[in-house]
């Protein structure tokens, strides 16, 4: 859970209200490296509610065991019900239908489920991020001297972004939101926010608080070498670990924008919001693995010749010593033995 990220907040108010409703399972429903999915198996455990997950995976991948890699890990040890459709199926038939399909299936068979929607993007939900922007008031206030022009941050489902641009509208903040796609065009996270404000009965449009950039690259979940070296270099120079879905690529996309169009970004001081997701780059190991350090045998040849070379000094040591020893006692034996046979031979 601690992983979990900006899907933690939303959660928070989501398993409260499932809670509240009586449920005794939730589903939902995400891509098959999903963050949410992971995050909503745990914190279903933590209100010992069952977890059912719809996973989007490639069409030949979608009849084989999912695997145990990342996130999907995780969702199989907490014992999480998965479900497989292939990104054809998700996108053909959407995810509220593929959803209630399951919500009846648990329902014939007396269960009670919840349906939290793709990314926990939901007016509900939103109530997470308007409250981390009243956190975000807090620390400024402490800090003193900190204010900040916009707010960046990566941008999936579009709930998170509608969160904190209507936070920050509603606060003294009132910072632009910079939501920067990795997956959808443009004009869907305009009408996306839109509809996500407008279930809060805000008043507002989302083309005046957000500003929607394309950050997806080669799409959703898939990232160039580019990309992922950017990522680890922020780590080495940093210690800041990004992930290569969301807030890896927003972060690049930003300092790509900061790049082509310095005057919209000269003097303006930015928060950029780091989303979670880091497991996520478990199932980029094949891709990272010709970028990351070098490595090497530690070579132990004169650690050996040193203890090779203590080895013999101690032994010549203990050789001297016991010789010094027992010199007097051979030297009598010796006397002894000569004077025997010189008796003899008298």
């Amino acid at each position: 859970m601690e992983l979990s990220g900006n899907k933690v907040r939303k959660l928070e108010f989501l398993m409260a209200d499932a809670v509240a409703q009586g449920a005794d399972c939730v589903i939902t429903v995400g891509g098959i490296q999903s963050n949410h999915c992971r995050a909503t198996a745990v914190a279903a455990k933590y209100v010992n509610l069952d977890c059912y997950l719809i996973l989007a995976t490639s069409m030949p991948l979608v009849d084989e065991d999912p695997g145990l890699v990342g996130n999907l890990l995780v969702e199989r040890l907490l014992g999480a019900h998965i479900d497989l459709v292939s990104k054809r199926e998700f996108v053909k038939f959407g995810s509220v239908a593929l959803t209630d399909l399951l919500k009846k299936r648990l329902l014939e068979k007396g269960r009670k489920p919840y349906v939290i929607s793709g990314g926990g993007s939901s007016s509900l939900g939103h109530w997470g991020y308007i409250e981390a922007i009243r956190e975000i008031e807090q620390q400024i206030q402490l800090s003193g001297d900190v204010q900040f022009d916009d707010i960046v941050v990566a941008c999936g489902s579009g709930g998170t972004v509608a969160g904190l641009a209507l936070g920050s509208q509603l606060s003294s903040l009132k910072a632009k939101v910079h939501g920067f796609s990795v997956c959808y065009n443009s004009g869907y996270f305009y009408d996306n926010v839109q509809g996500h404000i407008d279930g809060l009965q805000s008043g507002l449009n989302s083309h005046d608080i957000i500003s929607i950039e394309d950050a997806k690259g080669l799409g959703y979940a898939m990232s160039t070498a580019d990309e992922l070296k950017f990522v680890m270099d922020i780590a080495a120079a940093t210690g800041i670990v990004l992930d290569p879905v969301y807030s890896g690529k927003a972060a690049y996309g930003m300092l790509k924008d900061m790049s082509n169009n310095p005057t919209k970004w000269k003097g303006r001081k930015v928060l950029f919001v780091h989303t979670g997701g880091l497991l996520g780059l478990y199932d980029k190991v094949d891709q990272l693995s010709s970028l990351v350090g070098s490595w090497r045998r530690t070579d132990l040849e004169e650690f050996v010749h040193a203890k090779m070379a203590l080895v013999r000094f101690s032994d010549s040591y203990s050789i001297s010593s016991v010789m010094e020893r027992n010199s007097r006692h051979f030297i009598c034996i010796r006397a002894f033995s000569l004077t025997l046979v010189q008796g003899k031979s008298e």
